[in-house]
This record gives structure tokens, C-alpha cells and sequence, in this order.
């Protein structure tokens, strides 16, 4: 009687924490190949460029301690975009940003997203949602975008270089970057939700944003 009862345990204890395999891709096979199909994600052009001032629409506002001292640089590391164009520098994407690492086969990632759209949609103008697609099949990530209406733009990390860097093995991992570029906190504690989400970005890059 024991063994059904772990069987059903397991997954869900998986689901709770981060993801450190990499299972196949169990998207579904009858749709056009992702190749075939326009990407759901924004280019990358827009990554090295600073946000818009903070507006008085109440949409977000600016808090002491955003450019406080400390932190540590982005890693120096270049990744291709998924929807292609120029190869962005990681150090140059412009702060205050919050950048998400996934994947499509990772559970807490895929709960995770449409949250982090939603953060992009109600910061706009204050900072820049970013993702890292690590270790997955384009099929995968193209079909998450689409089916959770993933708008934000995406950057494709295939050999975990940036988990290496950061000396980080399970995945999701969100950096909290300020506005100088420099990483406030990496954040590893399972799937965010909104209200996660608000708290961190007003905790560690001082602004404010509705949820």
C-alpha cells in the first residue's frame, strides 16, 4: 500500500521546488512544427534600452534604495534571441529588469509564467521582464508562449551557461537586476505568483507596482 501512495507524492514534491531534468518534449505533435509557425515572443531589440522614466499614471512609482550600493554584475555572457536578429549581451540589458530562467518541461516554470506577462504588462515603462529559455527544445518554448500568452521578449540559453555562472543547478531562477545593472537578488524559491512578484521587485529594485 505504500508504493502507489509515493508515486503520488513524488510528482507533486517536484512540482513544488525547482526542476533539474530535462524530460522530452511531450508538446503536442499535431500542430506545425515551431519553425513553421510565427514566434509569440517581442524581438530583443528593445533590451539594451533603459525603461521610460517612471509616469504619474499610477501604473508604478520609484522608491529610495533603487541605486543603492552592492550587488554583483550581470555575468558576461552573450545569448541568441529566440526570435533571432543580434546576439544580446547579458551585461547590456538595460535595468531595472527582472529576468526569469525556464523551461517548458519544468512544472513551477510553466505555473510561473503568465505571471511574470502580467508583471511585463502593468511595469511597462518602469522595467524590462526578460526570459531565459534553458536547456529546451524550441517546439517547447514556442508552444508555452503561445498557449500562456508569453509576450515578453526571450533569450536562449541551450547550455546553462548562466546557471553555471551563478553556481545554480535547479530552475526557476529570477535575477532582480537595478538600474545600474547589477543584481540585486536571485530569487530560487519555487513558483512566483503575483503578489511574490510585487513584493520582490518593491524589496530589491524600490518600485512599486500594482498587482
Amino acid at each position: 500500500m505504500k508504493r502507489p501512495l509515493t508515486l503520488l507524492v513524488l510528482p507533486l514534491l517536484l512540482a513544488a521546488v525547482g526542476c533539474t531534468s530535462d524530460p522530452a518534449d511531450d508538446q503536442p505533435t499535431s500542430r506545425p512544427a515551431a519553425a513553421e509557425r510565427p514566434s509569440p515572443f517581442r524581438d530583443c531589440a528593445t533590451l539594451t534600452t533603459p525603461p521610460a522614466s517612471p509616469d504619474t499614471s499610477g501604473a508604478g512609482t520609484a522608491s529610495p534604495g533603487a541605486t543603492a550600493s552592492g550587488g554583483q554584475a550581470l555575468p558576461a555572457l552573450t545569448l541568441s534571441c529566440f526570435t533571432g536578429g543580434a546576439p544580446v549581451a547579458l551585461a547590456d540589458v538595460a535595468g531595472p529588469a527582472v529576468i526569469n530562467v525556464w523551461a517548458s518541461w519544468c512544472p513551477p516554470c510553466r505555473k510561473e509564467l503568465p505571471a511574470f506577462q502580467r508583471l511585463s504588462e502593468r511595469a511597462a515603462g518602469q522595467l524590462q521582464v526578460v526570459g531565459v529559455n534553458s536547456r529546451d527544445s524550441r517546439s517547447g518554448a514556442q508552444s508555452i508562449g503561445e498557449d500562456f500568452g508569453v509576450r515578453f521578449p526571450i533569450l536562449v540559453d541551450q547550455g546553462e551557461a548562466l546557471q553555471r555562472e551563478l553556481r545554480r543547478n535547479a530552475i526557476p531562477l529570477t535575477l532582480f537586476v537595478d538600474a545600474d545593472g547589477r543584481v540585486r537578488h536571485i530569487d530560487a524559491t519555487g513558483a512566483l505568483d503575483d503578489a511574490q512578484l510585487s513584493k520582490l521587485v518593491r524589496q530589491h529594485l524600490g518600485l512599486t507596482v500594482t498587482v
